[in-house]
């Protein structure tokens, strides 16, 4: 059993450990990208699942898009395509031919190069000006779930890969105040998803100008604050204003019969988000899965060493799977797993474990003689309350609350920490610097923990680099400013914007 490395000792090799360890996700032949493996893409499928009964529930509907879009639509939007220049990959050639030498080498050179989908502004814009001709026509609300690519130099499972997948929403209005308010609910949408099922908080708010989205007006981001104090972005909304439809004509006849632009919006999140539930809940045994995400909430491991008793204990997993499928917890059917590998049952336990499936249960001849069940709590592990025999009885009586409760405590932990964790007496450039010259290590019983700073921003532009240098940046603009006079902890100048500092993934 390969050992995991402890969160104080190393946080970014305690990670890779965890994701091998719970056989999330590994490294694809293909250089930057990953293979999902079953226990991670199940992971993805019910955040999946979630988000977008939220996103239909909203008034979208699910559509699709190419892969590949020509290099001219990207050509009208210069202010975008800056934004991803760099990591945009690039289709020259079609077909392969043989070469004298009898190896494979691209064929025919394509008209127009075809970029390989970054994201699908320039063509979903384009369709629009087509689709939209009268303010009868308004709003268009659409989402599709789709793979990206973006050229990583840096790849890490699931934060950073040269492809991964997506949702990503584009929707179309008639006025300034219809796309600003659209951008917002989204984003709030991704909150009671990071929120309610993740069980990650987060803080929502503006970025500021010189870190939005390339081509937007605003844009609006969800900042996680990992277990070592490091931001991660879980999710952005932007409100483009009318700067695309401009560049891809999407105009209209409004009521009044002139011709007018449309406001549009475009919002996504990706399978980053399992490495912040990754960062946020796992312990040094591994991996501990909210309830509401896990492919499946209780595993159940049939013990029988002697043949004689494999078939009883197989007739008794039978049956308390069926009773189990009738339980349901958070208003959904429980989900359930009965591992009858040939893995040895100490082998299956940690395997689970590492995994961090909510619930493990053990059953063998004794249990079916009591009427009884060995239940193993992920959270709980390694303490007196980690293993309990429960009365079928009182098992399928309480498991749904159970379940409910893993939840709830998860989110009660990670909410504690992160408000323990945000800063607001560092105001001066002296202990600003002080601060963030601390490295970053597990937060809970580290001696300098270095967390989020509420504090000021004078906005000037020396300040962008003055925070390159410290390997920080600026988070988000809280919704919630308080309006107060301070000194801003960069330039020392007198400031009245709130902002969040910190470093991040």
């Amino acid at each position: 059993m390969e050992s995991i490395t402890k969160r104080m000792e190393n946080y970014p090799s305690w990670y890779q450990d965890v994701v091998k360890a719970a056989d999330m996700a590994e490294n694809s032949p293909s250089p930057g990208c990953m293979v999902m493996k079953p226990w991670g893409y199940g992971v993805w499928e019910q955040i999946q699942k979630a988000l977008d009964k939220k996103i239909k529930d909203t008034g979208h509907e699910n559509c699709y898009f190419p892969l590949f879009i020509p290099l001219s639509f990207f050509q009208k939007e210069a202010d975008h395509v800056e934004g991803f220049a760099k990591e945009m990959a690039v289709v020259t050639h079609s077909r392969l031919t043989k070469n004298e030498d009898g190896k494979l080498e691209p064929g025919s050179k394509l008209e127009e190069p075809l970029i390989v989908r970054p994201t699908s502004e320039a063509i979903i814009s384009e369709c629009f000006s087509k689709w939209i001709t009268s303010y009868r026509d308004l709003p268009v609300k659409i989402n599709q779930w789709a793979n990206v690519v973006r050229w990583e130099m840096r790849p890490r499972l699931f934060l950073r890969t040269r492809e991964f997948l997506w949702q990503e929403g584009h929707t179309a209005h008639r006025t300034f105040d219809e796309a600003e308010a659209e951008a917002q609910t989204m984003l709030r949408v991704y909150q009671s998803v990071c929120e309610d099922f993740l069980a990650m908080p987060v803080l929502i708010g503006k970025k500021p100008q010189y870190d939005k989205f390339a081509g937007a007006v605003d844009t609006y981001c969800l900042e996680a604050m990992m277990q070592d104090g490091r931001a991660l972005q879980a999710g952005t909304s932007h409100f483009l204003g009318q700067n695309f439809a401009k560049s891809a004509n999407i105009s209209f006849q409004n009521e009044k019969g002139k011709q007018d632009y449309a406001y549009t919006t475009s919002w996504g999140v990706t399978t980053r988000l399992i490495g912040g539930v990754i960062m946020s809940h796992g312990d040094d045994d591994g991996l501990r899965m909210p309830p509401r995400i896990a492919p499946y909430q209780v595993v159940i491991l049939p013990i029988s060493k002697k043949e004689e008793d494999a078939e009883k204990v197989g007739a008794y997993v039978d049956a308390l799977t069926q009773k189990l499928n009738q339980l349901t917890a958070f208003g959904e059917p429980i989900r359930v797993k009965v591992d009858d590998s040939l893995k040895a049952t100490p082998d299956k336990f940690w395997s689970w474990t590492k995994k961090g499936a909510p619930f493990i249960f053990e059953v063998g001849p004794r249990d079916v003689d009591g009427n009884n069940v060995m239940v193993r709590h992920r959270l709980k592990l390694g303490t007196k309350e980690g293993k309990e025999i429960l009365s079928l009885d009182a098992l399928l009586e309480t498991l749904p609350s159970m379940i409910e409760k893993i939840q709830e405590d998860l989110f009660l932990e990670a909410k504690t920490r992160f408000d323990e964790n945000i800063r607001t007496d560092i105001d001066t450039p002296e202990a600003f610097k002080a601060y963030f010259e601390n490295n970053n290590v597990f937060l809970e019983g580290a001696k300098t923990p270095v967390g989020f700073v509420r504090a000021k921003w004078s906005e000037d532009e020396v300040t962008i680099e003055m925070m390159k240098e410290m390997k920080i940046s600026i988070r988000a603009i809280p919704f919630d400013q308080s309006g107060t006079e301070g000194i801003c902890p960069l330039t020392g100048k007198k400031a009245t914007l709130d902002v969040i500092y910190a470093r991040s993934y």
